[in-house]
């Protein structure tokens, strides 16, 4: 079963996204997830497998330029996570099916994603839910 994620599920979201995003904190998400929530631009997708949360997905408009699309807004796939031992069942999947379907009744004619040069699992994952690859690029920081 997938189900839109309300506020009540935030310490569900941020135990889930905790997994892919390590570099952060269980309460630091659930902060940071409190305000995207709220959002009516933005929406969190759960999975279960018999009342077990076992995955999640985050998706927005995106009202800014996205690289290889021509309309606005863009639905835009934030994030996308299966925990590793109910992968390859077709779950993602079908959270990105939830994620396309909200962004097209949010008037999104494109939806668009990306993940870093590095990250394999994540492009295998792309290509085989039909994304074309738009553009790869290299960013740059400095201290000023």
């Amino acid at each position: 079963m997938v189900q839109k994620a309300r506020k009540e599920d935030l310490e569900i979201l941020a135990s889930l996204a905790v997994l892919m995003w390590n570099s952060h904190s269980v309460s630091e998400l659930m902060a940071e997830f409190s305000g995207i929530i709220s959002n009516d631009k933005s929406q969190f997708f759960l999975k279960y497998e018999t009342d077990i949360p076992i995955g999640f997905a985050q998706c927005q408009l995106r009202y800014d330029y996205v690289e290889g699309t021509t309309t606005t807004p863009v639905g835009y796939l934030e994030g996308i996570f299966i925990k590793d031992c109910y992968r390859n069942k077709g779950y993602a999947k079908e959270l990105l099916s939830e994620c396309e379907a909200w962004a097209k009744e949010n008037g999104c004619k494109e939806f668009a994603s990306d993940c870093e040069i590095n990250n394999i699992n994540s492009f295998q994952f792309h290509k085989a839910m039909n994304f074309t690859e738009a553009n790869r690029i290299i960013c740059f920081t400095k201290k000023l």
